[in-house]
């Protein structure tokens, strides 16, 4: 009989889940959003791990303003394209693939129009992840939003308990 005590957990806590995040990594991902940030303006990374089947393992943070030192400069995420070669260029080093990407918003988790016209990855499946209050404080998964491109400016949005079925941060991986 094969199973698993941290896959058992982890579909009785989040039975819908498509991403899964281990919560040491996700914590410190949320401790350098808010330092990059500076707790006055956005800050982003993209989040590299591995896809099975319909379900991603985030393994890694890739921070927007490692890839271009100017992109918080504004005070709104505006990465340049040139970034992207960069990050092609550290999945393939690493065997990871982006399986989505997180930013912070100053206020709520809702998504900008910006945010709607311009996804970071225009791919269909593609999760984005919005993190309130420029991550001043530890953010619970139901106050994150959550939001996965259909495709054609198109979204389907995961917001308070349907986030927290959707995304969970655990212990294993």
């Amino acid at each position: 009989m094969n199973f698993s005590i941290p896959a058992i957990i982890r579909d009785l806590a989040a039975p819908e889940h498509k991403l899964t995040c281990p919560k040491r990594l996700w914590d410190r991902g949320m401790v350098e959003l808010r330092r990059r940030g500076e707790g006055l303006h956005e800050s982003g990374a993209f989040l590299l791990g591995l896809r099975e089947g319909d379900r991603c393992t985030v393994h890694r943070f890739i921070y927007y303003d490692d890839l271009d030192p100017h992109c918080l400069d504004s005070g709104i995420v505006v990465l340049d394209g040139y970034a992207f070669g960069k990050l092609w260029a550290i999945c393939r080093e690493v065997a990871l693939s982006v399986v989505a990407d997180v930013h912070t918003h100053p206020g709520s988790s809702y998504q900008s129009t910006s945010d709607r016209n311009n996804p970071m990855i225009g791919v269909a499946g593609h999760i984005a992840i919005i993190v309130p209050n420029l991550a001043r404080r530890p953010v619970k998964r139901p106050e994150l939003g959550i939001y996965e491109y259909l495709g054609d400016h198109r979204w389907q949005s995961y917001r308070g308990q349907a986030a927290a079925r959707f995304f969970y941060i655990g212990l294993w991986s």
